[in-house]
């Protein structure tokens, strides 16, 4: 298979959502902190919300590892504003190329609804 297509934008690479396979999509999804990252980021207007404000249990090295492996998966989008770096959780992106993943992350630990009668 051949490589993801990425844009470079200041030194970070993002891959586009549609060369993502459900592979790197679904490893990308596997960690907790990256699925915690990504929650965050759903509650968040875009570039809202910069990686050093996300209170993660790892060093900022691992985090900084998080967000790269969650650009590669074309899930975040990240812009460098000064000395910060900011996010957008690509919802529309990843949504158009695996329908409904996204959400059932998003809602992961959401009460359930009661059967139906």
């Amino acid at each position: 298979m051949a490589e993801p297509v990425a844009r470079r934008v200041r030194n970070l690479v993002h891959a586009d959502p549609e060369e993502v396979s459900l592979q790197a999509a679904l490893d990308a999804l596997s960690d907790p902190v990256r699925r915690s990252i990504l929650r965050e980021c759903a509650g968040e207007p875009d570039f809202s919300r910069a990686c050093g404000t996300f209170d993660l249990p790892v060093s900022k090295a691992t985090a900084s590892h998080h967000f790269a492996v969650l650009r590669a998966a074309g899930l975040l989008e990240q812009v460098d504003k000064g000395s910060r770096r900011l996010n957008r959780l690509r919802r529309p992106e990843f949504d158009a190329r695996f329908p409904g993943l996204l959400t059932l992350v998003l809602t992961e630990g959401a009460q359930p609804r009661p059967p139906q009668a």
